[in-house]
């Protein structure tokens, strides 16, 4: 089995009812495992029932949920925005220890005066360490609601995620997240928006192998094998992002980070979140191209074995009959080709004929009309109908029909 798990971020589309609850159902009904909910804004009371559910079912079922906090931060602000900000995040670890989230996602907001450099990136280390120590005071602040909330007895906190950003003004490189949270103790980790780093990057993610640097280089920074990622479409322009697409729209392709995925990342233990505006309907289409990828996998190991029970058999190399059987495969392809250029040519010619054919036949003169006869004289006309007369013997005068 595959170490992915996949998911929409917020509740899916076709979802008939609005409810998280409700979502988590369609969800584990598409073969999906993993959603993360969108609280940008404060969570109103009203709606904690329905969050302590989802936390009930996600602790029964192993459901892995997760939770994103607000879009707009400005941790990077004077002291009255960080303030602000600190405010929304921390009704977002309210909610994160309702729903028994595993991953809090969280962003750091504008560079501000403080720019790019060493001094944002430890006011952000400050922050972001502080955030850490104040989800472990949530999760184990009041013995006497482990009734209530049993994953918060034996479970560990959430673990608090940095996004990289997609746009050059916003705090959030990758470079920048990975030497943040490194340098932050706890359970902190990188968030990897890879549509956001593709953009920045001026389209950077387009192979397997750039998926492999990316991997290798968080592996090697922070020493983890653990990955949170959220995948989409994106339009960018100059290295920032514009807005998320539907994956087939954009020229950040799944299919690279698929084979990655099979080819290499058997060491990975990851989960990815479609940001995309299709939700769940992208989230099934990335584990289709992940599923794809397996099987080509499959087969071409398949192949690997008869080679070489072939060179056992053959006395050859398993290399020879690969070289054999790629030879074949060619000349199969020409000839191929071949015929249907041929056929082409054919229906080329057919078509050239049809249409001479037809101009001729537009030029040829038109049919001279045909004479009308002429009338018969009066007296043979006379004649005729007492001839008919002498045939049709009625007693009665011919009447009208209608």
């Amino acid at each position: 089995m595959l170490p992915v798990r996949l998911g929409p971020a917020g509740i899916p589309l076709s979802c008939k009812g609005r409810t998280i609850v409700e979502g988590m159902d369609d969800i584990i009904s598409l073969g999906l495992e993993t959603m993360e909910v969108q609280t940008v804004r404060m969570i109103a009371p009203q709606h904690f029932e329905q969050y302590w559910q989802a936390g009930v079912l996600a602790n029964k079922t192993e459901f892995e949920m997760n939770i994103h906090g607000p879009y707009y931060s400005e941790l990077l602000g004077d002291r009255v925005e960080r303030g602000r900000s600190l405010t929304k995040i921390e009704s977002t670890l309210q909610a994160a220890k309702t729903i028994n989230a595993r991953h809090i996602t969280l962003h750091a907001g504008h560079y501000g005066d403080m720019g790019r450099g060493r001094a944002a990136n430890e006011q952000l280390a400050n922050v972001f360490a502080g955030i850490v120590d104040r989800v472990h005071e949530i999760w184990h602040d009041d013995e006497d609601i482990y009734p209530v909330f049993p994953w918060l007895k034996d479970g560990t906190p959430s673990k608090i995620g940095i996004e990289t950003s997609g746009r050059q003004e916003l705090w959030g490189s990758l470079e920048e997240v990975l030497e943040v949270v490194n340098h932050v103790e706890g359970t902190v980790s990188p968030v990897l928006n890879i549509a956001h780093i593709h953009s920045r990057g001026h389209g950077s993610m387009r192979t397997s192998e750039d998926y492999g640097e990316m991997f290798d280089l968080v592996r090697e920074t922070i020493g983890t094998k653990e990955f949170y990622c959220h995948f989409s479409g994106v339009e960018h322009r100059t290295g920032n992002a514009m807005h998320y697409t539907q994956i087939k729209k954009s020229d950040l392709n799944f299919e690279p980070l698929a084979e990655f995925i099979v080819e290499e990342g058997g060491w990975l233990d990851i989960t990815l979140i479609s940001d995309s505006p299709l939700l769940e309907h992208d989230a099934m289409y990335m584990l289709q191209n992940i599923e794809k990828a397996r099987h080509k996998q499959l087969e071409r190991k398949a192949r690997e074995d008869r080679r070489r029970t072939l060179a056992a058999q053959t006395g050859r190399s398993a290399e020879e009959i690969k070289a054999r059987e790629l030879e074949i495969a060619s000349a199969r392809n020409k000839a191929a080709t071949a015929e249907m250029k041929e056929k082409a040519a054919a229906e080329k010619a057919a078509a050239e004929k049809a249409a001479e054919a037809k101009k001729t036949e537009d030029k040829s003169p038109p049919e001279e009309p045909k004479a009308e006869p002429k009338a018969k004289p009066a007296k043979a006309k006379k004649a005729e109908e007492k001839d008919n007369d002498d045939v049709f013997d009625f007693d009665e005068e011919d009447e009208d029909l209608f």
